[in-house]
């Protein structure tokens, strides 16, 4: 067994120096964000609160009463950007679906405003509840939402499955959001704190470790999760995969699959093109009844 010290967390989690060409992937979302940009003449840098990285991008469907999908970029609570990930946007719209790509504030913050996972777990909530209040006037059906995620955002994603929204406003149904597509997601944030190039912008606490880990929760009383990684990517990736689909039980994870020969960056591009697996994944989840 590989002693998993702080330079197997490193290599175990470190998808940049697992991907070689992962700068040629972030180059293509860019160029193909642009593009999208033009294409779909979206609603873009809606505010959906006056905090740090509170903004949004939408897209409207072209059929009214439309399914939503928020979809929320990764990069490990630290990095990138909404605008990075518009290029997930034309293929969801083809599915026939109103398009929110979410921004967030980004660990570690400022010193006089730091930023932790739990106040990025609270923005994605608020800005769900924005979807749920205001996504009628742009064709969306708030009655049928879907939040997709990848890798960080896979994890915020899940994390909406167990929101409790009358907490946000009388006004929000129970179930604002009961469907999820985790891809490439994070579920227990324990072995972060033992992972050095993420700990030093992150710094997770123990007791934000189990606030904020999915897999550490009783399974959400209503909602589905679908899961899945590359199976090119980690042995930890693959376990967190694996875990929540054991934390949660096959009611709730009735979906945890490894996509083969996807690494940690092309995985989502997968999302975008007819015909992959993921694709289909995500438009049959996009149009279950909730």
């Amino acid at each position: 067994m590989p002693q998993k010290d702080a330079a197997w967390h490193d290599r175990m989690y470190n998808n940049r120096a697992l991907v070689p060409d992962f700068a040629d992937h972030f180059a293509h979302w860019q160029s193909a964000s642009a593009q999208a940009r033009e294409r779909l003449k979206g609603h873009l840098n809606l505010p959906y609160g006056d905090g740090v990285g509170e903004t949004l991008d939408i897209f409207p469907a072209a059929q009214p009463n439309a399914p939503v999908v928020i979809f929320i970029h990764g990069g490990y609570w630290r990095s990138l950007d909404k605008s990075d990930h518009s290029f997930v946007a034309p293929a969801l719209h083809d599915m026939g679906a109103c398009v929110v790509v979410v921004n967030y504030a980004l660990c570690p913050g400022s010193p006089e405003q730091p930023v932790s996972i739990p106040d990025i777990a609270m923005q994605m909530a608020k800005a769900s509840a924005w979807v749920g209040r205001h996504i009628a006037e742009y064709g969306g059906d708030r009655r049928n939402i879907t939040a997709i995620g990848h890798s960080a955002g896979g994890h915020l994603a899940a994390m909406l499955l167990g929101c409790d929204w009358k907490k946000l406003g009388r006004d929000l149904p129970a179930g604002l959001v009961r469907k999820a597509l985790s891809i490439s997601g994070l579920f227990d944030l324990e072995p972060l704190r033992k992972t050095p190039f993420l700990q030093a912008d992150l710094r997770l606490t123990p007791a934000q470790v189990r606030l904020c880990s999915p897999a550490k929760w009783q399974r959400p009383r209503q909602g589905v999760l679908y899961t899945v990684a590359g199976g090119d990517e980690s042995l930890e990736f693959l376990r967190h995969n694996r875990l929540i689909h054991q934390a949660w039980g096959p009611k709730t994870v009735p979906v945890c699959e490894n996509l083969d020969s996807l690494n940690h960056f092309s995985i989502v591009t997968d999302l975008t093109r007819p015909g992959t697996r993921l694709h289909a994944l995500a438009q049959a989840l996009v149009h279950q009844k909730p």
